[in-house]
């Protein structure tokens, strides 16, 4: 089955259990500043489900390029974002599902409180991210107090009756699957103030017995 995805020019090629996204950025002019190169830490959690299953989520080769803006004004930031989510379960699983994406935040507290989680930590179903708006792809707009979270992916497939459909997670039936990106953009406008960023991977997991959402949520990193 081939997947295909609109937003950010992003191009996504589906082996197996393992999703790679790849930016395309060939026609994007050059910024006229020095870029800043974030290394982070990226994490790794492991939560056992209700039945005993093992879930372990892990974060990996995560990087940020921050970018002065290409519209040389205080109110607009770009960062291009890399990494690469995993996940493992101690059993097949009937099915688990693998959604990365962002938190981006003006001039709020997003590492701990402000969106529920510190780095490296992990939240059930149903308490897994806080009340923030979600949108698929990086181009936001935020102004002062404002916080979002989107998706990465938007994976496009046929649905049961043949219809297009677009989803935000890479689905496998394995017991072990991935995504990947390289340079994906975040853009945000609005903001004349202090912005951040983090990570986030979401995995759904079902097995025979039991459902629920594992979270780690990365390292948050400035946007300027």
């Amino acid at each position: 089955m081939t997947h295909t995805a609109h937003p950010l020019r992003t191009l996504f090629a589906a082996t197996g259990s393992t999703l790679l996204a790849t930016a395309a950025f060939a026609f994007l002019p050059a910024p006229a500043h020095a870029d800043t190169n974030v290394a982070l830490p990226g994490g790794q959690i492991t939560e056992t489900l209700g039945d005993g299953t093992t879930v372990t989520v892990r974060l990996t080769g995560e990087s940020a390029v921050i970018s002065p803006s290409l519209g040389s004004t205080p109110l607009h930031r770009n960062a291009w974002v890399s990494a690469s989510a995993g996940a493992e379960v101690s059993q097949p699983p009937r099915s688990m599902s693998i959604r990365p994406g962002y938190v981006v935040g003006c001039q709020v507290n997003i590492a701990g409180g402000g969106v529920n989680a510190g780095a490296g930590a992990s939240q059930r179903a149903g308490s897994d991210t806080p009340d923030l708006s979600t949108s698929t792809g990086g181009n936001l707009t935020l102004g002062p107090g404002q916080a979002k979270k989107y998706y990465l992916l938007d994976v496009e497939a046929p649905d049961a009756f043949g219809n297009e459909s677009h989803r935000p997670f890479n689905r496998v039936k394995s017991p072990t699957g991935s995504v990947t990106w390289k340079n994906s953009t975040i853009s945000l406008a609005g903001c004349a103030g202090y912005a951040q960023a983090r990570a986030f991977v979401q995995v759904d997991v079902e097995t025979s017995t039991a459902k629920e959402i594992v979270t780690l949520w990365g390292h948050p990193f400035g946007l300027g």
